[in-house]
C-alpha cells in the first residue's frame, strides 16, 4: 500500500457530454451520457450511462441504473426498465475484447418494445411490438411480436 499522495487513481468525472438533444427530453442527474442521440420527448432516469453512438427514439423512456453501451439503437415509443443492461463484446475469442471494439456486435431494438426490469441483452435484433420480461436474458435475435420471459429469453405469449 502507498499513501494517499503518492498514487492518485485517473479521475473522470460523470456528467453530459457531447449528447444530441431532441425537444422536450427530461434528465434526472447524476447520469453519464455522452456522444450519443437522444430523441424527442425522452425520459433519462438517474444513475444511467449511455455511451457513445447511441441511438435512442423519439418518446422512450429509460429508466434508473441502466447501461446502454456502445453499438446499441433504441427504436421510437420504447421501455427499458431499471437495471437493464446492454452487452456488445459476446466474448467471441473465448474472452473479453479488450478494447478491440472490432469485435464488438451492434444491438437493434424495433419500436415500441419494453424491456423489464434487470433484462440483459447481448448483441442482437428485437422486431417491433416485443415485450421483454423482468430478468430476461435475450441471446438470439427475437423476429416475432410477443412476449418474452426466461434465460434465455424464449416465447412465451403471441
Amino acid at each position: 500500500m502507498t499513501s494517499d499522495n503518492e498514487n492518485r487513481p485517473e479521475i473522470h468525472d460523470a456528467g453530459i457530454r457531447s449528447v444530441r438533444f431532441g425537444v422536450g427530453v427530461k434528465i434526472v442527474q447524476p447520469v453519464n451520457l455522452y456522444g450519443c442521440t437522444i430523441g424527442d420527448g425522452c425520459f433519462v432516469g438517474p444513475f444511467v450511462e449511455i455511451q457513445n453512438g447511441v441511438i435512442i427514439g423519439a418518446r422512450s423512456r429509460i429508466q434508473s441504473h441502466s447501461f446502454i453501451c456502445e453499438l446499441v439503437t433504441i427504436g421510437q415509443d420504447c421501455f427499458v426498465g431499471h437495471g437493464v443492461m446492454f452487452i456488445n463484446d459476446s466474448f467471441s475469442t473465448g474472452g473479453p475484447a479488450r478494447g478491440n471494439k472490432e469485435l464488438w456486435k451492434a444491438t437493434r431494438i424495433g419500436d415500441r418494445v419494453s424491456i423489464g426490469s434487470n433484462a440483459t441483452l447481448l448483441p442482437v435484433e428485437v422486431c417491433d411490438d416485443v415485450v421483454i420480461g423482468a430478468g430476461a436474458v435475450v441471446t438470439h435475435d427475437i423476429v416475432e411480436r410477443g412476449v418474452y420471459a426466461g434465460n434465455p429469453a424464449r416465447k412465451i405469449r403471441g
